[in-house]
């Protein structure tokens, strides 16, 4: 399957949203999920078990409890909310490392890492488990297969540099993870009344003859 990155990121913000997010959360995942497949990841697999986890009814359980110390939540982390958090706490990386226990999801993780790679113009080290990431904002270096539950999540400062990678114009969603961002979206279009199905094209109902 393969589609443009905006109707990827499209399909993703609308998925987020039918799965209870704000309008807000849902734009950042929609960037977060084009950005991955940018890097030639498939950015619908990972947000579709995000979107499956349902953390949205209960977002309390799912986001850091605080920004003091290690982060972590009463039940596993939400990579989006998490993700959120990170880029607006940024600029603390210059004092140290970011430490979160328990995240779902880590690869979601990544594209928000990116963002403060950005904002900080330096270079950015995800350590998940035993997985490792280094991202300037625009390139990925991702060594390994981050798992779907991270026990340990460390982000830092570091002086490595992403090494230049292809980055892709289109998205190539598995089936699967497409179907169900699909399933997600159309939550939020709103249901045909008589009146739009009235108007819609063919109904033989206008009377401007």
């Amino acid at each position: 399957m393969s589609f443009s990155l905006n109707e990827m990121e499209a399909t993703a913000k609308r998925a987020t949203r039918g799965a209870g997010y704000s309008w807000g959360l849902a734009e950042e995942a929609a960037k977060a999920a084009r950005w991955l497949c940018v890097q030639g990841l498939d950015g619908s697999t990972d947000l579709a078990r995000v979107l499956e986890r349902r953390f949205s009814e209960h977002p309390a359980l799912h986001r850091p409890q605080t920004t003091a110390g290690v982060w972590h939540g009463k039940n596993d982390l939400c990579p989006l909310a998490s993700g959120a958090l990170l880029s607006d706490c940024a600029q603390r990386l210059k004092d140290g490392p970011i430490e979160m226990r328990q995240v779902a999801a880590p690869l979601v993780l990544l594209p928000f890492v990116a963002l403060a790679a950005k904002q900080l113009k330096h270079s950015v080290r995800v350590e998940c488990d035993d997985v490792v990431a280094v991202t300037d904002g625009t390139n990925l270096d991702l060594q390994g297969t981050p798992p779907a539950v991270a026990q340990r999540v460390t982000v830092s400062i570091c002086q490595e540099t992403a090494k230049p990678s292809r980055l892709l114009s289109r998205s190539h969603p598995a089936a699967q993870s497409w179907e169900a961002l699909n399933r997600f979206a159309h939550k939020t279009y709103a249901p045909a009344t008589e009146e739009s199905r009235a108007l819609g094209a063919g109904s033989g109902l206008s009377d401007n003859d």
